[in-house]
C-alpha cells in the first residue's frame, strides 16, 4: 500500500499544479512581447502591428480547428473578438504612446481586482478573501516592479489604459460565461480572425499603407503572432475554463514581471532591489491564491483512495 501510495504522489502533485501552470503560459507568453516589440519591431505602425500580430494567429488556429462559429458564436465571437483583441490592443497602443511605460502597467496592475469584479457580475462567482488578499498584495508588487513615474500625466492615454484592463477582464468572464463544448483552440481563433480584420480594416484607414519590414522583423512578428499571441490566448482562456477567474487574474501578473525579466536578462537592464521585492510579492501572491485549492485536490485524492479501498 505504501508503494501504491508513492506512485500516487507525482500524479496529485501534476493534478493541483496542470491548470495553473497551463493559465501562467499566457501571461508569460505576453510579457515576453515587450521585449521582443522593443527590440526587434518596427515603431510608428502601433495599429499595423497589432493587425500583423492578431491576423494571422487567428488563422493559423482557424486552420488547426477547421470549424467556423455556428447558431450563437457568429454574435458571440464578434462580440469577443472586438473586446479582447480589436479594441483591447488599440487601447493598449493608444495608452503605450501617452503615458510612461510604468504608469500603463501600474493601471494594468488593477486587472485581478477587475477581473474578479467581473466575474462577480457576470457569472456571480465571488471571489474567494485569499484571492482578494493576494490580488493586494500582487498588485503591490508590480507597483514596485514598474516604479513610479514622474512629470504631467496625459488624461487620455489613463482613459485608454482603463478601459483596456476592463474591456478585457469583461471579455475574458464572457468567454468563460458563453463556454460550451467548443474547443478553447476555436474559440479562440474566432476571436482572433474577427480582433484582427477589425485592426487591419483600422490600420488602412489611419496608417495607410503597411510598413517595410526586414527579415529580422519578419522572424519577430512570427514569434508575437505565433507565440505571444496564439499559444498565450489559448493557454490564458484554458485557465479561465478550469480555474476560478480571480485565480487566473492574479496568475496574469506574471505578465509585467516577465517583462522586467527579459529586460534584465536578455536587454541589459539593472534590476533594482525595490524590483526584486516586487517580483517575490507577485511570486507570493500566486501561491496564495492557489493554496487552498491545492488542498482541495488533495482532500480529493485522498477520498479517492479510500474508496478504492
Amino acid at each position: 500500500m505504501v508503494s501504491m501510495e508513492t506512485n500516487r504522489w507525482p500524479r496529485r502533485v501534476w493534478d493541483r499544479a496542470r491548470w495553473p501552470l497551463v493559465a501562467a503560459v499566457g501571461p508569460i507568453a505576453f510579457g515576453s512581447n515587450y521585449f521582443v516589440t522593443h527590440e526587434y519591431l518596427p515603431a510608428g505602425s502601433p495599429l499595423w502591428g497589432s493587425a500583423i500580430r492578431a491576423l494571422p494567429a487567428g488563422l493559423v488556429l482557424l486552420l488547426v480547428a477547421r470549424r467556423l462559429p455556428t447558431g450563437a458564436w457568429r454574435w458571440r465571437s464578434v462580440v469577443l473578438g472586438t473586446l479582447n483583441m480589436g479594441l483591447f490592443f488599440c487601447l493598449v497602443y493608444v495608452a503605450a504612446q501617452l503615458l510612461p511605460s510604468s504608469v500603463a502597467a501600474s493601471l494594468m496592475s488593477l486587472s485581478p481586482i477587475a477581473i474578479a469584479g467581473a466575474a462577480w457580475l457576470l457569472i456571480d462567482e465571488r471571489p474567494a478573501p485569499r484571492v482578494i488578499v493576494g490580488a493586494v498584495i500582487g498588485g503591490a508588487g508590480v507597483l514596485l516592479i514598474v516604479g513610479t513615474a514622474t512629470g504631467a500625466l496625459d488624461g487620455w492615454g489613463i482613459a485608454a489604459s482603463i478601459a483596456s484592463m476592463l474591456l478585457s477582464s469583461i471579455g475574458a468572464i464572457l468567454t468563460r460565461r458563453w463556454q460550451d463544448d467548443t474547443p478553447v483552440l476555436t474559440v479562440t481563433a474566432w476571436q482572433l480572425v474577427v480582433g484582427g480584420l477589425e485592426l487591419l480594416v483600422a490600420a488602412a484607414v489611419i496608417e495607410g499603407a503597411p510598413p517595410a519590414v526586414t527579415p529580422v522583423e519578419v522572424a519577430a512578428f512570427a514569434y508575437a503572432s505565433l507565440i505571444a499571441t496564439a499559444l498565450g490566448f489559448v493557454c490564458w482562456f484554458t485557465g479561465f475554463r478550469h480555474l476560478p477567474a480571480g485565480v487566473v487574474g492574479v496568475i496574469g501578473l506574471l505578465n509585467p514581471v516577465t517583462g522586467v525579466a527579459l529586460g534584465v536578462f536578455a536587454g541589459g537592464e539593472i534590476l533594482t532591489p525595490l524590483q526584486a521585492v516586487g517580483i517575490a510579492l507577485v511570486l507570493v501572491s500566486i501561491a496564495i491564491v492557489n493554496a487552498r485549492r491545492r488542498t482541495a485536490v488533495v482532500l480529493e485524492g485522498e477520498r479517492q483512495v479510500v474508496k478504492r479501498r
